[in-house]
């Protein structure tokens, strides 16, 4: 391990690595959420029909992340991360030029969903080997404000490209800031072969531990990605304008950045508790969703900054929590916990797809009630974790 300045300059390089890779491959869905209003116009669908496209991008991106954990394990995360980036510039590249109609968004957004996975679970690699302990926290925080950044990224190109100039140069340009990732992506040396049998054991015993954690993570995630997908369209049906909407999504993103920042250097200073914090953090950002049911532009633009501030700040802090407690083999235990943020993006704009299209006000406050549900389940899931003696034996290491 280096010390001093050589070990801050590899935290510095591994965290930015992770920032550029994450957002890369995260940004496609966040783009068709963005521009879903202009998309929609042209290819013929209601809300619905974009909770399915999100919904249908999730599942495949739940049923890749296993199989993306083990091969990040397996082939490292340089290699991982690169395929990760291409496949999400691929993706949009091929929305632009070949999206003319609904099937064919859908089925390009399914295949563009496992560089999301192999996206993710690389930096999360890249992190856990690459950065000190003492730093991992903040290092998870600056890696989870991709998200929040690829959102502002699709808010700011409505009123600066999609108005202007049509919706599919927006995705041609995004998709040509996201191979600027790729000589900034990991460069970890690619891990050695593990013997058969030689599996982490700590990640055996406490993978129903996981499990809970991910049904937790499913819930919060179903409802805070509603908050990158809908508002937009929400606010247009309320009268808002497109362009003041795609702003205060912008703002809600800054937002999101500084409180998964904020998360993770407070992670790093609290030891502890990381769960305890996520559990409390999803039941205040609840009362932000459920803002966003009351009509008025005051009521958006708080119900936006509580929501990403704090329903939508968590995912780093749960990544560095797992990664702790499994270190032999931090992607395939996070790839449990992110399977279930996929299931979440998934089912959650689904369902509030279907809602909404009855009546946004309602959406929002089934989203609120999903979060308090999240926020009861990873308190189980704490419990169950902190119960297995090899976590005990853990912590007292």
């Amino acid at each position: 391990m280096v010390t001093g300045d050589a070990e801050r300059k590899a935290a510095v390089k591994a965290a930015f690595g992770a920032v550029a890779t994450t957002t890369a491959s995260v940004i496609p869905v966040f783009l068709v959420g963005g521009l879903a209003v202009q998309i929609s116009h042209e290819l013929g669908f209601s809300p619905a029909g974009l909770g399915v496209v999100v919904a249908l991008y999730f599942a495949a991106g739940a049923l890749c992340s296993i199989p993306a954990g083990w091969l990040v394990e397996r082939y490292g995360d340089k290699l991982t991360s690169r395929a990760g980036v291409l496949l999400a510039a691929a993706s949009m590249l091929s929305i632009a030029g070949l999206a003319r109609s609904y099937l064919s968004l859908l089925v390009i957004m399914m295949v563009g969903a496992a560089g999301n996975s192999l996206g993710q679970l690389s930096s999360n690699l890249s992190l856990a080997r690459q950065v000190p302990k003492h730093r991992q926290g903040l290092s998870f925080g600056v890696k989870q404000s991709a998200i929040p950044i690829a959102t502002l990224l699709a808010g700011a190109t409505i009123p600066t490209i999609a108005l202007p100039v049509g919706w599919r140069w927006a995705f041609v340009v995004i998709a040509c800031l996201a191979l600027l990732a790729l000589p900034l992506a990991p460069r970890g040396p690619r891990p050695p072969v593990r013997p058969k049998g030689g599996s982490d054991p700590r990640t055996e015993r406490a993978t129903g531990a996981l499990v809970v954690l991910a049904l937790g993570a499913t819930l919060a995630a179903g409802s805070a990605s509603a908050l990158g997908i809908f508002l937009v369209s929400s606010a247009v049906a309320q009268g808002i304008g497109a362009g003041t909407a795609g702003l205060v999504l912008t703002a809600g993103s800054l937002v999101g950045v500084g409180a998964r920042l904020g998360g993770g250097w407070l992670a790093d200073r609290r030891g502890r508790q990381h769960i305890l914090v996520v559990a409390a953090t999803l039941a205040i950002g609840a009362g932000g969703l459920a803002l966003l049911a009351l009509p008025g532009m005051w009521t958006l633009v708080i119900g936006t900054v509580v929501g990403f501030g704090l329903g939508w700040s968590w995912p780093g802090v749960l990544n560095f929590a797992v990664v702790r407690l499994n270190p032999l083999a931090p992607a395939a235990a996070t790839s449990i916990t992110q399977a279930g943020v996929y299931c979440g993006g998934c089912l959650g704009p689904l369902v509030f797809g279907v809602v909404a299209a009855r009546s946004y006000p309602l959406a929002w406050l089934v989203g609120a009630g999903a979060m308090v549900g999240a926020a009861v389940t990873m308190l189980i899931g704490r419990r169950l974790l902190m119960a297995h003696p090899s976590v005990t034996r853990l912590r007292r290491s």
